[in-house]
């Protein structure tokens, strides 16, 4: 049973989508999804290079990051980013993701049994970001996107774009940025289908006597959805508590996700999510948990460190 939701799942994200390689869409970072996807204005994180290249510019040193995302079932997500800095050219990133669906028993049309089959997507992307002036940045990206079920197969290609601007008096970023525009290059059959762009507006502001950040983005800003108010719904926000140097506290909302996941009338805590960071020595650890409501909720590790 727990193979079929999994299939069920890989099917719904992806073949009967209104757009191909939904797993752009899922927060990779634990950080990030704490924050309930709130990761436009981010500045400080080697893992924003798939939220919006611009912020790659404020990065220091050669900053890493790894996280690991159990999702459901059998499902399993895995990622890694790196940026440096080159001297009098500007900064450069990359970053991968991966997604495994597991292993599916196959069956002919008659329901004869046959050889089992896997299913996996992984995201390649590479990502440019320099100053326009002192507080305001610019990135471009593209990606390579592959994905496979059985003996079918999809590639395509993004490209990606953002801004960010800080007002440092005010402790206030603003960010805009565009993923995943592009296209597919080769189609799973014949039928060729959208990517999921994703146009986000952002703002944060650390506040100025409590040790808090919070984060507020309005994503998918590009999608017909009626009038401005359903456009302005599918927004997210997160906070983010410093208690002492060593520990962060994390709390997150996702409106959409959460009238995504209402049974009826009933969503529980789906929308919500919690999680922490842990600096230890020179590693950050960080830790999220998102509720999906009567679903269950996912699980997402990271380790963030500097190479210099």
């Amino acid at each position: 049973m727990k193979k079929i939701i999994a299939l069920f799942i890989f099917i719904s994200m992806s073949a009967f989508a209104q757009s191909t390689f939904r797993f752009l869409d899922v927060d990779i970072s634990p950080r990030a999804a704490a924050l309930g996807g709130s990761f436009s204005t981010a500045n400080d994180d080697a893992d924003v290079i798939f939220y919006n290249p611009a912020g790659i510019s404020y990065l220091t040193n050669t900053p890493v990051s790894f996280s690991y995302t159990k999702y459901l079932v059998d499902i399993n997500f895995a990622s890694l980013s790196a940026s440096r800095d080159f001297e009098g050219i500007g900064r450069f990133g990359a970053g991968i993701k991966y997604v495994n669906y597991g292993t599916f028993t196959g069956a002919d049309e008659l329901g004869n049994v046959t050889a089992d089959f896997g299913a996996s997507e992984a995201d390649f992307e590479v990502a440019y970001s320099n100053f326009l002036d002192e507080n305001f940045s610019y990135g471009l990206g593209a990606g390579f996107v592959y994905s496979k079920i059985s003996d079918y197969s999809s590639t395509g290609f993004t490209f990606n774009a953002g801004l960010n601007y800080s007002i440092p008096s005010e402790r206030i970023n603003i960010a805009i940025s565009m993923l995943h525009a592009g296209s597919q290059i080769t189609q799973y059959i014949d039928a060729k289908e959208n990517l999921p762009v994703d146009v986000t507006v952002g703002f944060s502001k650390r506040l100025l006597y409590i040790p808090l950040k919070f984060y507020l983005d309005f994503h998918h800003l590009n999608e017909e959805s009626g009038n401005l108010g359903n456009r302005l719904s599918k927004f997210t926000f997160g906070g983010e508590f410093n208690l002492g140097k060593a520990l962060r506290l994390r709390l997150g909302f996702d409106n959409d996700k959460r009238n995504e996941l209402k049974i009826g009338n009933f969503a529980g805590l789906a929308g919500f999510s919690v999680g922490f960071g842990l600096v230890v020595k020179s590693y950050n650890v960080n830790y999220a948990y998102s509720s999906w409501g009567q679903i269950g909720g996912l699980h997402r590790f990271g380790v963030n460190m500097s190479l210099e």
